[in-house]
């Protein structure tokens, strides 16, 4: 059998990152930046008031109480100029130009709230609600390094340093079908021999939680032709396809008899468990990867997170790799099959500590809804003692 680090390298090496492109604003959340980012401009680009108060000379209230009349309002967005006397003070919105002269905001909860006069009854210092011009950002400052990926906050500084667009690396598509004449849509009425499909919706959920878009493609029965179609259809808009089910070794396994004569797609016996049948290529002129995962759902669940969610992180222009873990101390004596590396699915407490659930076979779902983690357990280890260390990949 093949080992799980060989079957990555071999995924890895076959997975490009996508090209960059040009995405406007409403387009690039999730997106992976691929410029560096600078400011035009210093942000703020003009002194303004943080607080709706009172614009005014710091010395003019060293001593207070004290009542100053109020020469003029500055609402925010006003583009005319404005100056504040010795012994005077202008009313002042939040983000509006400091008027020339005044060097302090007094916020307005510290006065009468006059219009005419004021009457202020608290000393400020010089600088105070006032934010100043690149306090934030001077101009030609990086706001962004390339590699960053953009989520809410970093669409906001793209806006606020005044691009429409940026180029950046698109969240990858990627099209999830499952197989087989057992699968029933969710909500539908089970004959005898049919399950409900939670696969596609399963492996569809990781790909969005993983970065990517996700479309669900729906099910396919055991016709290798009719996978074909399908697979013809979605591969316009996929950068990456999954499949479940249709890999062991079997009677009925349309996914390897539609793809196996392509000479493109690999299926393999992988050293690992769950998951031991995997099969890995590319299709079409663009050579589409498409990952061919076992259809029991925990099996294809960690399939994804060992093999199809590094190949989305190298899509999306990071390294790609083995998830990382951490090292926890096991509250249960665990077994492992001789030659394989397991994945037992287990929880993971804030005190370093994990429990294998009750449940370890590969179609048991509710025991991997349960989970946190999964425990570790090296190829050549058939046996770990209750309260030995172990390595354990948080999910």
């Amino acid at each position: 059998m093949k080992s799980v680090d060989a079957h990555l390298a071999d995924i890895l090496a076959a997975v490009r990152p996508l090209a960059p492109l040009e995405l406007e604003l409403e387009q690039v959340l999730g997106a992976t930046l691929a410029e560096t980012l600078t400011s035009p401009v210093p942000l703020p680009p003009f002194d303004n008031s943080a607080m709706d108060g009172y614009a005014v000379r710091s010395v003019d209230i060293s001593d207070v109480p004290v009542t100053l009349p109020v020469t003029d309002d500055v609402p925010a967005g006003s583009q005319e100029l404005r100056a504040v006397g010795p012994g005077h003070a202008v009313r002042i919105m939040t983000g509006a130009p400091m008027p020339a002269g005044a060097d302090a905001v007094v916020p307005v909860e510290w006065t009468d709230g006059g219009k005419v006069s004021v009457r202020i009854d608290r000393p400020v210092q010089a600088g105070n609600a006032v934010r100043r011009a690149g306090e934030d950002v001077q101009a030609g400052e990086v706001v962004l390094e390339a590699g960053t990926v953009i989520g809410p906050a970093q669409l906001g500084i793209i806006a606020g340093v005044g691009r429409r667009s940026v180029w950046a690396r698109p969240r990858p598509r990627v099209v999830v079908i499952s197989t087989g004449a057992e699968l029933v849509e969710p909500g539908g009425p089970l004959a005898l021999g049919q399950i409900w499909d939670s696969n596609s919706y399963t492996l569809t959920a990781a790909v969005r939680e993983a970065g990517g878009e996700g479309f669900r493609a729906g099910t396919v029965g055991d016709d290798p032709g009719v996978l074909l179609e399908q697979l013809d259809t979605q591969l316009v808009r996929a950068d990456a396809i999954i499949t479940s089910g249709g890999v062991s070794m079997g009677a009925y396994e349309p996914v390897k008899e539609a793809l196996s004569p392509l000479g493109t797609v690999r299926f393999e016996k992988v050293a690992m468990q769950p998951g031991m049948p995997q099969g890995f290529g590319v299709l079409g002129d663009d050579q589409v990867p498409i990952f061919a995962l076992p259809g029991n759902p925990v099996s294809s669940f960690v399939s994804f997170k060992l093999f199809v969610r590094p190949a989305l992180d190298k899509m999306r222009g990071f390294n790609g790799g083995m998830p990382e873990s951490v090292t926890a101390r096991t509250l249960a004596s665990l077994r492992s099959p001789a030659g394989r590396r397991s994945f037992l699915r287990g929880v993971l407490a804030p005190d370093g500590t994990v429990s294998p659930v009750r449940g370890q076979g590969s179609h048991q779902l509710a025991a991997l809804a349960a989970a946190n983690a999964l425990i570790v357990v090296a190829e050549d280890v058939t046996e770990v003692a209750e309260g030995a260390s172990v390595q354990v990949i948080p999910l």
